[in-house]
């Protein structure tokens, strides 16, 4: 399973980056900013459930490709106060992106279906038939 949040750039490996970010070190180990996901079996399909919160349906990007399925949200805020006379005085931006993949074998490609409300994007994968898993017969034109 791969997690990996592109807002910022961090190195585990570099000793530095704990000293950089000592004063957010709370906000590393407590953040919210993972993708809670719930994932169940049946013997029909997969029933993924994932929250995503605050991100728009045109901002999430779904992929299933070599048994993987990649779910990728991306977030862009931009917020401004202004005083009574215009004149600015907080300007914000914030950002998110972040990608998950899960490991989910014999998924019928064509026929996985997803929504999304309320901030949850729920996703059905149904398993390959017994048929079209054996089928391996290539006809000759």
């Amino acid at each position: 399973m791969a997690h990996y949040l592109a807002n910022r750039d961090f190195n585990e490996l570099d000793p530095m980056s704990f000293f950089n970010d000592f004063g957010n070190i709370g906000k590393r180990f407590f953040s919210d900013d993972t993708m809670k996901t719930d994932i169940k079996e049946t013997d029909a399909d997969y029933q993924v459930s994932a929250e995503l919160p605050g991100f728009k349906k045109d901002g999430i990007h779904l992929d299933y490709r070599d048994n993987t399925l990649r779910i990728n949200a991306v977030h862009n805020l931009d917020r401004e106060d202004k005083d009574a006379d215009g004149r600015v005085l907080r300007q914000e931006r914030s950002s998110s992106n972040i990608t998950r993949s899960f490991y989910l074998p014999g998924v019928d490609q064509d026929s996985i279906k997803a929504t999304y409300d309320g901030g949850i994007l729920k996703l059905t994968l149904p398993k390959m038939t017994e048929d079209k898993q054996d089928s391996h017969h290539i006809s000759i034109d």
